[in-house]
């Protein structure tokens, strides 16, 4: 192991806390590689920036020598955290949480040294008897429960805060029983969680961990924080120009969160257009490798500096996305939000109103409100664009 004292502050930097005060240094201090968990519940497909921040601070206790234990919450992700919220989270299906489980630890691994992470699944231990539970609820009080902020807010405004709400930070604190965490990171938001993880493993007879919280990164509007189900996310599998075009997309304001909690720097002097696209070029890199920070970069410019269509988008029949009985064929027609629909996941009344807004463009013309039916011909071959940067060609 290294130096204990600069690895504290190595760890610590950038973090929003570490508590209790003084117990991280006290650990490391031992010389002793830390067992460091973190917990992900797979409630999308995909992991975002968002995650990105907490990953790279495991990624550096791993690289200083200590064992990551990474969690993949299929068990909790049938409760759904309530952190932050001010409503019930709805709850996935099995096939959702299976699914999406699936693609996370290939993911992490963009973060993550594979080869040095253990990767559990809570749904290992979660599935106890009825005893076993009871015994790990009695340890924890409503009190306890009730201190948490949003938990008691809801109650004083009377909305509804489900028993199932109540027992999710229970038992994601029992994660950290399960594999002797050390150490938790987690982000601001986790705070309760990761404190009251640590009064149960002090009920089960094991030490209590020590905690590092993150900081919560913007999403791309700048003021709320990024989230699959806001639609406001970088995803670490985006394509690099569609990675590096939503990053373009951050407000400036935003721009210091990004350099500090992705790259671990200050925002350069200089015109804020050139910042932006630096930090675009070197995220795109760092998750798509050499040269895709300039292929994202190009792409970019193609679309909103010379106005062109980008060079590679996807390509779909309207025969495949079920809307043209007879190809080619006099009578047939195709209903313009239903096109849209289908080549970008949206509602149909989400369509309807970005056709009203003037938001679809077909080879570059805006589509007029009317008509929403229009024949087949008057679209297969055309480049249909949504917005700034979503493109499809029909055929």
């Amino acid at each position: 192991m290294t130096d204990s004292g600069a690895d504290l502050g190595a760890l610590t930097q950038g973090a929003e806390e570490a508590l209790p005060e003084g117990a991280l240094g006290k650990q490391l201090r031992r010389g002793e590689p830390l067992r460091v968990k973190l917990g992900i519940d797979p409630t999308a497909p995909d992991i975002h920036f968002g995650h990105v921040v907490v990953l790279a601070k495991l990624a550096q206790f791993q690289q200083l020598g200590h064992q990551v234990v990474l969690i993949i919450g299929d068990y909790t992700a049938r409760v759904g955290d309530p952190s932050g919220r001010d409503t019930q989270r709805p709850v996935l299906s099995a096939e959702e949480i299976e699914t999406n489980a699936r693609t996370f630890t290939d993911q992490a691994f963009k973060v993550l040294d594979a080869d040095r992470t253990e990767v559990r699944f809570n749904s290992e231990w979660l599935g106890m008897g009825t005893s076993e539970l009871f015994g790990l609820v009695s340890k924890v009080t409503v009190a306890q429960l009730l201190a948490r902020e949003d938990f008691r807010k809801r109650m004083a405004e009377e909305r509804p805060l489900s028993v199932l709400e109540l027992l999710y930070p229970i038992l994601q604190g029992y994660d950290s029983v399960a594999v002797r965490a050390d150490v938790e990171l987690g982000g601001t938001d986790q705070k309760f969680n990761l404190l009251l993880a640590r009064d149960i493993q002090q009920a089960y007879g094991q030490p209590g961990q020590s905690i590092v919280t993150m900081p919560i990164l913007p999403g791309l509007d700048g003021t709320q924080r990024m989230s699959k189900s806001l639609g406001n996310y970088v995803g670490v599998t985006d394509p690099p120009a569609e990675m590096f075009g939503k990053l373009m997309s951050i407000p400036d304001a935003a721009m210091g969160d990004y350099y500090r909690l992705l790259l671990g720097e200050d925002v350069p002097a200089g015109e804020a257009v050139e910042a932006k696209r630096n930090l675009a070029r070197r995220l795109t890199e760092r998750f798509h490798g050499d040269g895709a920070g300039e292929e994202g970069e190009a792409a970019f410019d193609r679309v909103h500096k010379r106005g062109e269509a980008p060079a590679e988008m996807p390509e779909r029949s309207l025969e495949d996305l079920g809307l043209a009985e007879e190809a080619g064929g006099e009578d047939s027609h195709v209903h313009l939000p239903a096109l849209l629909a289908a080549l970008f996941e949206l509602s149909t009344s989400e369509a309807r109103r970005l056709i009203s807004g003037g938001g679809v463009k077909l080879d570059g013309e805006a589509v007029p409100p009317e008509p929403l039916d229009v024949p087949a011909g008057d679209v297969r071959g055309r480049v249909v664009q949504v917005g700034k940067r979503r493109f499809a060609r029909v055929l």
